[in-house]
C-alpha cells in the first residue's frame, strides 16, 4: 500500500469495536508491549482515554492533539500505530479531503491462551523476553488446576431451575457492544495448490486443509521462513491416521527445522525494510538517488548475503547485523550504509568493535535516512583523515591517500546529484536489486541440491 503523508492537521475519530475490561490492560503491558513496544502500547491506551464517557467514540481530534498528549513526533506515532495494526489491536480507514480524515477501530487484545499458542505472537515474545521472563509470564496467566475425582458434579442445569411459558416474540437487536479481537494478518507465502497436489488424495482427509489449518501452516512457513518444497515434506509428516494434520506435531517439527538450519536458534522478528516516511521522495534520476534507492529497497541480510561471491555470510555476521536492527533500532537502510562503509574501507572485514563504534555515534546523532548515513559517514572519514594526516609524514600519507581513495564507497567526494542516471545505469540498479532480493532463494535452491 502506499505511503500517505500525514500532517498535524489531519483528524480521526477513535471507535470502540470491542469492550475493554481491565484484564486487557495487563494482557497488552506484559503480552503485547515486549513486542511492539512502549510507544506503542502508549498509543493504544491514549486511544482508549480519546474515547467519550461510554467508551463508544471520541469527537472529532487532530493528530497535534497525539503529539502533544504522547510527547512524540508525528513520524514515530505512525510506526507505533503500524506496530498496532500489525498486532490486531486497530484497525485504520483513510478518506482523503482538504483536511484528511482517518478513522482508528480499536480491538481487544487476544486472551492469554490465544496470544501463548499463537505461531508467530508467542515466539516473538519468547525471543524478546528470554526463557526467564517467559517463564514468569506464562506462570501468571496458568489456571490452578483441581483434583474433581472424589467430588460429583451437582450443577443445575437451567430447564430444571426454569420452565417455559407464552410470552412476547424474540426480537432482534443489531450493533450491540461486545468484545471482539482482530486476527493478525501475514501474507500468503504458501502456495497451497502446489502443496495439496504434492500429497496423495488416499493419505488425507477432504477436511485436511481447511480454512484454520491453512493459516497455520501460512504463519508456521512465515515464522520460520519455510519455502514450499520444504513444507511439503513437514506437512506430510504431521498428518495423523485419520488423514488430518496434528497440528501440535506440525508445530514442533517446523521449530525442529528451523533448529537444525541455524544451529538452535529461534527466530526474531524485525522491520524488512526502510520505513516508507524515512524514504527519499522518488523523480530523481541522478546516480546519488540511484544509491539511495538501492540502500532504502533491501533488508539488511540479503545486501549483506549479496556481498559474497559464494555461500552465506557467516553466523557471526548475520549476529552483528541483527543486533544492529534489534538491539540499537537502526534503521534497514541506515544498517545498509553501514554495511557498505565498513567492508569498503576495512578490506572487506565486518569488525564488531569498528561497527558497534560507529553504529553507537550513528544512534547518538539520531541517523535515521540513508542520505544522512551517506553524509555522516563521509564527513567523519575526512575528519579522521585529516587528524591522521597531521601525525604522519606527507610523503607516506601520500601513498595512503591514493590507496584509500580507491577504497573509499562510491559517493564519497562525488557530486552524484547533478549527474543524470543513464539507461546504463538503470540496467546496473536493476541488475543490483534482483541480484540482492533472489539471493536467498539460490542460497537455498544450493542446499536443497547439496541435500
Amino acid at each position: 500500500m502506499k505511503e500517505l503523508l500525514i500532517l498535524p492537521a489531519d483528524t480521526y475519530i477513535v471507535v470502540n469495536q470491542t469492550i475493554i475490561k481491565d484484564l486487557d490492560r495487563k494482557l497488552i503491558t506484559m503480552l503485547y508491549q515486549p513486542i511492539i513496544g512502549y510507544s506503542a502500547t502508549s498509543l493504544y491506551f491514549t486511544l482508549v482515554d480519546d474515547l467519550d464517557k461510554r467508551e463508544l467514540m471520541s469527537e472529532d481530534l487532530t493528530h497535534h492533539h497525539l503529539m502533544s498528549t504522547m510527547q512524540l513526533k508525528l513520524e514515530d506515532i505512525v510506526v507505533a500505530r503500524k506496530k498496532l495494526e500489525a498486532v490486531g489491536l486497530l484497525k485504520t480507514y483513510f478518506k482523503k479531503d482538504h483536511v484528511n480524515n482517518y478513522i482508528y477501530l480499536l480491538y481487544s487484545p487476544m486472551s492469554a491462551n490465544e496470544f501463548l499458542n499463537h505461531p508467530v505472537l508467542n515466539i516473538v515474545l519468547y525471543n524478546n523476553l528470554g526463557k526467564k521472563e517467559y517463564d514468569r509470564i506464562v506462570d501468571f496467566f496458568k489456571v490452578p488446576k483441581m483434583n474433581l475425582k472424589e467430588y460429583e458434579d451437582i450443577t443445575s442445569n437451567f430447564s430444571s431451575v426454569f420452565r417455559s411459558v407464552s410470552g412476547n416474540i424474540f426480537i432482534e437487536n443489531d450493533n450491540i457492544q461486545k468484545e471482539n479481537t482482530n486476527s493478525i494478518t501475514i501474507s500468503e507465502k504458501i502456495d497451497f495448490n502446489l502443496l495439496i497436489s504434492s500429497i496423495p488424495s488416499t493419505m488425507i482427509s477432504p477436511r485436511c486443509f481447511n480454512e484454520e489449518t491453512k493459516e497455520l501452516i501460512n504463519a508456521l512457513a512465515f515464522t520460520y521462513d519455510i519455502d514450499d518444497m520444504n513444507m511439503q515434506g513437514l506437512v506430510r509428516d504431521s498428518i495423523n491416521e485419520k488423514g488430518l494434520i496434528d497440528k501440535v506435531e506440525l508445530r514442533k517439527k517446523c521449530r525442529n527445522f528451523y533448529q537444525f538450519e541455524t544451529d538452535g536458534k529461534l527466530p526474531t522478528f524485525v522491520y524488512s525494510k526502510q520505513p516508507d516516511y524515512l524514504k527519499t521522495p522518488k523523480g530523481d534520476t541522478s546516480k546519488w538517488a540511484k544509491m539511495v534507492y538501492t540502500f532504502e529497497s533491501v533488508h539488511p541480510y540479503d545486501f549483506l548475503r549479496s556481498k559474497y561471491k559464494t555461500g552465506e555470510p557467516s553466523l557471526r555476521d548475520l549476529k552483528l547485523i541483527e543486533s544492529l536492527l534489534v538491539d540499537l533500532k537502526m534503521t534497514p537502510g541506515v544498517v545498509n550504509v553501514l554495511i557498505a562503509y565498513v567492508l569498503k574501507i576495512n578490506n572487506q572485514k565486518l569488525s564488531k568493535n569498528y561497527i558497534d563504534t560507529i553504529a553507537g555515534q550513528w544512534k547518538r546523532l539520531n541517523i535515521e535516512t540513508v542520505e544522512e548515513a551517506m553524509r555522516i559517514s563521509e564527513k567523519e572519514h575526512k575528519k579522521l583523515k585529516k587528524q591522521f594526516e597531521t601525525k604522519n609524514n606527507k610523503s607516506v600519507v601520500g601513498n595512503m591517500k591514493k590507496k584509500k581513495e580507491e577504497e573509499l564507497p562510491d559517493w564519497f567526494d562525488k557530486d552524484l546529484k547533478n549527474e543524470e542516471m543513464t539507461e546504463e545505469d538503470k540496467k546496473e540498479l536493476d541488475d543490483i536489486l534482483n541480484s540482492i532480493q533472489n539471493v536467498s532463494m539460490r542460497t537455498k535452491r544450493e542446499k536443497n541440491m547439496i541435500e
